[in-house]
C-alpha cells in the first residue's frame, strides 16, 4: 500500500533512524529542532515511559506541554507505549501539586515507582522538583527563557532535559539555544539533534505514514517528492513552510538566507567548479553546456553582476559569477557579450539603466533568448522565494566564498503596514546584495526553459550570426525557439 519509494530497512520496527537516534541518546542535556508532525513528540513518550518503567529507574518524568490538550496526548502516547513494552501502568488522571498556585498534572504511575507527569506551559510548575525534564513544542511556549531557567536546576541530583521543538522566529530563545550550540561554542553541551521533513522522508517517514493512513486518502498515491511538494502548498506562504517544516526561523528583521540554507548549497572545498569562456564557446564532441545567465545592471554606486549557471539534471550549477564597477557600458559589454553568445537564456534587470541594456542585448541576441525583468515588487517577490526555493531543494549550487555568503545574507524581507512584502538590502562598499538578483536572475532564465541554439564559435568573439525575425523584426540565432518566457512565469501576480 502506498507509493512511497523509500522504505525504512526494518518496516516492522516501531521507530524511524531519527527517531530511534533520539531515545538512543543519552546525553544530560539533548535538543532537537524539527519538522511539525514527523512523531518526534510520539517518540519522546516512548522514551519517558521506557526510562518509567525500568526496574530500579531514579526518576520521575516532568513534561512541559505547550497547552492542555497536548499534556492529555502525551499521557496517552506514553500508556500506549507501556502497553507495547509489556509494562504496567496507571493513568491516576489529573493531580494537585500546587493548590494554592492552581498547578495541576496529568499523572501515569508506573509499577517501579515513578511517574510521568505531564503540565501546560505555566513555567513555575517546573519549580521545586526533581527528575528528568521534557519540554516539548518549546518555543511555542509563552516564555520559554523563563521555562528554561526554572526547569534546569531541576537536574541537580540526576537526569536528563530534552528540548524539542520547531522553530518561532530567529529571536525566539530556542533559536538562541541553537545558534549558542552552532555558532557560539556550545557552552551547555547540548547533544543537537535536527529533523526537516526532508530529512525525515529520506529515512522512510512516508512509507510509515501511508501505512498508518485509509487506503483512498489522496496521499497513499505519492512519493516523497509529491508528498513534499503537497505540505509546502498546503502553507500560506514559503516563509511559513520554511519555519514548520524546514527549521529555517522566520523573521522578518532576519536575513532572507539563513545561513545553514546558504551552506548547503555551496560546493564542497577544493571543488572545481569553474568554466572559462573559450571553453564554454568550444566545439568539442559531445552536447554543449546549457549555460544560463543573470545580469543585475549597476554603473558607478552599485556593480553589475553576471552570473552562469550550467543545468545538469533538475541542479543548477554555478560556472562563472563577475561583478563590473565603474565600467562604460561598452567596456561591461566586452565582458558580457562573449557569456551571452554561448548561453541559452538571458534575464536581464531593465529597471532603470537596464532599459537601454535589454534593447542593445535583444537586438544582438534575439528577444526570445534575451529577456529584460522589471523589478516591480510582486516580481522581485517570485525571484526572490524562486531562489530560496531551490536551494531549500539543494537544487543549486555556488562557490564556498564569504563575500558570497555575505552578499546572499544581506537581502531582507520586510512586511509594510499595509501587508506588502518588500525586498531591500543595505548597501555598502562591497555592493547592493547585486550577487543574489544576478544569481535569482539566472536561476529565472534556467526555470524559463529555452531550446538549445546552434552557433558559430570561430565569430564568437566579435559578434554570433544573427539574423533577423519576420515576426518581430528583432535578431535571433538560427534554431531559436519561443518560450513562454518571464511573463508566464509571473501569471497570476
Amino acid at each position: 500500500m502506498g507509493a512511497a519509494r523509500i522504505h525504512p530497512r526494518d518496516r516492522g520496527a516501531a521507530l524511524l533512524p531519527y527517531q530511534a537516534a533520539w531515545v538512543a541518546d543519552a546525553a544530560r542535556l539533548k535538543l532537537c529542532e524539527k519538522s511539525r508532525q514527523i512523531g518526534m513528540s510520539f517518540t519522546a513518550a516512548y522514551g519517558a515511559a521506557e526510562r518509567c518503567a525500568r526496574q530500579g529507574a531514579r526518576h520521575d518524568q516532568w513534561v512541559s506541554s505547550k497547552d492542555e490538550t497536548l499534556a492529555i496526548q502525551f499521557v496517552e502516547d506514553a500508556k500506549f507505549w507501556a502497553d507495547v513494552l509489556g509494562q504496567a501502568a496507571e493513568d491516576m488522571g489529573e493531580v494537585v501539586l500546587d493548590p494554592d498556585a492552581r498547578i495541576k498534572a496529568r499523572r501515569l504511575a508506573f509499577a517501579s515507582g515513578r511517574s510521568i507527569y505531564s503540565m501546560t506551559s505555566n513555567p513555575d510548575a517546573q519549580a521545586g522538583r526533581r527528575g528528568a525534564r521534557l519540554l516539548d513544542e518549546f518555543a511555542l511556549h509563552d516564555n520559554p527563557r523563563k521555562l528554561y531557567s526554572i526547569a534546569a536546576p531541576g537536574l541537580t541530583w540526576g537526569g536528563q532535559m530534552e528540548v524539542i521543538s520547531t522553530h518561532r522566529g530567529s529571536e525566539n530563545f530556542f533559536n538562541e539555544l541553537i545558534r549558542e550550540i552552532v555558532e557560539g561554542g556550545n557552552p551547555k553541551n547540548f547533544s543537537h539533534h535536527r529533523v526537516t521533513l526532508r530529512d525525515a522522508l529520506d529515512q522512510g517517514f512516508l512509507s510509515k505514514l501511508q501505512s498508518k493512513l485509509p487506503p483512498d486518502d489522496e496521499r497513499q498515491e505519492m512519493d516523497e517528492r509529491e508528498y513534499f511538494d503537497w505540505v509546502r502548498r498546503g502553507c500560506v506562504d514559503q516563509e511559513t513552510f520554511d519555519q514548520e517544516y524546514m527549521c529555517l526561523p522566520a523573521d522578518d528583521n532576519d536575513a532572507f538566507l539563513a545561513h545553514d540554507l546558504i551552506r548547503s548549497c555551496e560546493y564542497s572545498a577544493g571543488a572545481d567548479w569553474r568554466l572559462d569562456i573559450d571553453d564554454a564557446a568550444r566545439t568539442a564532441p559531445g552536447p554543449r553546456p546549457r549555460l544560463y545567465a543573470g545580469v543585475d545592471i549597476g554603473r558607478k554606486k552599485d556593480l553589475t553582476y553576471l552570473w552562469i549557471l550550467e543545468r545538469l539534471g533538475d541542479v543548477l550549477y554555478t560556472r562563472h559569477h563577475e561583478g563590473l564597477r565603474n565600467m562604460r557600458k561598452s567596456d561591461q559589454e566586452a565582458v558580457l557579450w562573449p557569456w551571452f553568445a554561448v548561453c541559452d537564456r538571458i534575464c536581464i534587470d531593465q529597471t532603470g539603466l537596464g532599459i537601454g541594456w535589454v534593447d542593445d542585448a535583444q537586438d544582438r541576441f534575439g528577444a526570445r533568448r534575451v529577456e529584460g525583468v522589471n523589478f516591480s515588487a510582486p516580481v522581485k517577490e517570485a525571484l526572490a522565494f524562486g531562489l530560496r526555493g531551490r536551494m531549500e531543494d539543494r537544487d543549486i549550487r555556488f562557490p564556498r566564498d564569504p563575500a558570497i555568503r555575505a552578499a546572499l545574507r544581506k537581502m531582507r524581507k520586510t512586511t509594510t503596514a499595509t501587508g506588502n512584502i518588500r525586498f531591500d538590502a543595505e548597501s555598502d562598499s562591497a555592493g547592493h546584495a547585486d550577487e543574489f538578483w544576478a544569481l535569482a536572475l539566472a536561476a529565472e532564465a534556467a526555470g524559463a526553459g529555452g531550446a538549445p541554439f546552434e552557433f558559430t564559435p570561430a565569430s564568437m568573439r566579435e559578434s554570433a550570426r544573427i539574423d533577423r525575425d519576420d515576426e518581430d523584426g528583432r535578431w535571433r540565432l538560427p534554431g531559436e525557439r519561443v518560450d513562454g518566457g518571464w511573463q508566464s512565469q509571473l501569471r497570476g501576480y
